[in-house]
């Protein structure tokens, strides 16, 4: 009897000593938060992170303990630690008075904004908008993530909600204005643009909504003005960067569209980001033009490296391949006028063994006028031919072809002969099959390059 009496006394005290325990560490963790919560405030960063730290050890499933953490981290500039513990909550999903499920959200929707995760932020913002649904600025993220997404209709009804909410909403009626102003509603787009201005003269969506209209127009000079206020918002600042490059790539100015896209490369936040790639690609159809086949190599290298298939880069890559491995290939590609002329006369003379008479600058190349070198038939008259030379990226298309079919009937030239260091599309050799046109591809022109000699004498 005294055995069991002392097993039974022992066995209480266990009980009351793990109670106790577990009431000490109900008791100690909330003003552990607390604690943390103060740190953060005042700024103690490294102190909060490393008391939450100690928290999660003890209890790796305390949500409050993470997203306490996550604040730290943000609160410390350390954004892709602090989207690890946010999702960590979003996995418990266990709201409480310490975690308001609307503020986690819209950290967390901010979080996966910064890090491209598009599709993650706006599931988060759908169900803001389910839980507060009189908030204009839900209905205005979730457009804008739904415009990203080409899902324009949606993005229109979102904008549409936004501003029904709160008229006063710049930026919704800048954003609805632009998509009204794509779908060629000018007069309300117009009208959606003129508001945002109006209630806000320091938007700068508004700002850079309206330059992408002036763009459109080809008013190039209003929208680079427009663009250059929109670029007082860091958020902004990239892209108006490269909408300023495209005005002036599309003016002809090259010079100054390859510094825009520079200063937008610099101003990235990570190199794989969609604008910063974009950014890259222009300058590289920047260089392209000015024949700087080097220059625009590099930066569709730098894309590759960056992302894989990534608009026709690759096909780009592989078009100039043997301009960075054949100098006369390079030569072709980049020469200046005078120096390409020199090597197409070549061209028609050694090669083709014709008599060149005229030569005519076009914006693909050039064209050459020739006719047969036909020393022993003087009393003959001698065809006239066109030679093509095409240094455009782009393939040949049929009606290029067919453009050139008509030139020829009106000019009396009964023959054409076509060289690309691009390539044709099937469309294209299949007009050409039973038609006095004959197709010259890249890999024989690196072959008739490789067999003359342009510059011999110099």
């Amino acid at each position: 009897m005294p055995a069991v009496f002392i097993l039974c006394t022992a066995l209480l005290a266990a009980g009351v000593v793990v109670l106790a325990a577990v009431l000490i560490k109900n008791l100690l963790a909330p003003q552990k938060l607390e604690t943390i919560e103060k740190l953060i405030r005042n700024g103690k960063q490294q102190q909060a992170i490393k008391l939450a730290k100690s928290v999660i050890a003890k209890s790796p499933h305390d949500a409050e303990a993470h997203y306490m953490l996550g604040k730290a981290y943000l609160a410390d500039h350390k954004p892709e630690l602090a989207l690890m513990e946010m999702k960590a909550v979003n996995s418990a999903g266990a709201f409480s008075a310490k975690i308001p499920e609307e503020e986690f959200r819209q950290i967390i929707a901010k979080l996966y904004l910064r890090f491209n995760q598009y599709d993650e932020a706006l599931k988060e913002y759908l169900l803001l908008i389910k839980r507060n649904p009189r908030k204009a600025d839900y209905y205005f993220m979730a457009g804008e993530l739904f415009e990203q997404r080409e899902n324009t209709d949606q993005a229109v009804a979102y904008y549409r909600k936004a501003v029904d909410l709160d008229p006063h909403h710049a930026a919704a009626h800048a954003a609805l204005g632009f998509l009204l102003y794509r779908a060629k509603q000018n007069v309300p787009a117009e009208q959606e643009i003129a508001t945002a201005l109006k209630l806000d003269p320091q938007n700068a969506k508004a700002h850079f909504y309206s330059g992408r209209i002036f763009m459109g127009n080809h008013e190039y000079g209003k929208a680079v003005a427009a663009f250059e206020k929109a670029m007082r918002s860091p958020e902004l600042k990239q892209k108006a960067l490269i909408e300023r490059g495209r005005c002036y790539m599309e003016a002809g100015n090259y010079d100054k569209a390859k510094v825009e896209f520079t200063s937008a490369i610099k101003n990235q936040n990570t190199p794989a980001a969609g604008d910063t790639l974009y950014a890259r690609y222009f300058l590289a159809a920047c260089c392209e033009k000015q024949r700087d086949i080097d220059g625009a190599v590099a930066q569709w290298a730098e894309i590759q490296k960056q992302k894989k298939n990534f608009l026709d880069v690759n096909d780009k890559l592989k078009l100039y391949q043997s301009a960075t491995t054949n100098d006369r290939m390079k030569e072709y590609l980049t020469a200046g006028k005078e120096d390409f002329f020199t090597i197409c006369r070549t061209v028609v003379t050694d090669y083709l063994k014709l008599v060149p008479s005229n030569i005519k600058e076009t914006k693909y190349g050039c064209v050459v006028l020739a006719a047969e070198n036909d020393e022993g038939m003087l009393n003959m008259r001698k065809m006239p031919k066109y030679i093509v030379f095409y240094r455009d990226p782009n393939f040949i298309e049929d009606n290029f072809l067919r453009n050139l079919q008509e030139i020829m009937k009106k000019q009396s030239v009964v023959r054409a002969t076509v060289l690309t260091s691009s390539g044709f599309t099937r469309g294209a050799v299949k007009f050409a099959e039973n038609r006095p046109l004959d197709l010259i591809g890249p890999e024989k022109l690196e072959n008739i390059l490789a067999s003359v000699n342009p510059f011999a004498g110099k």
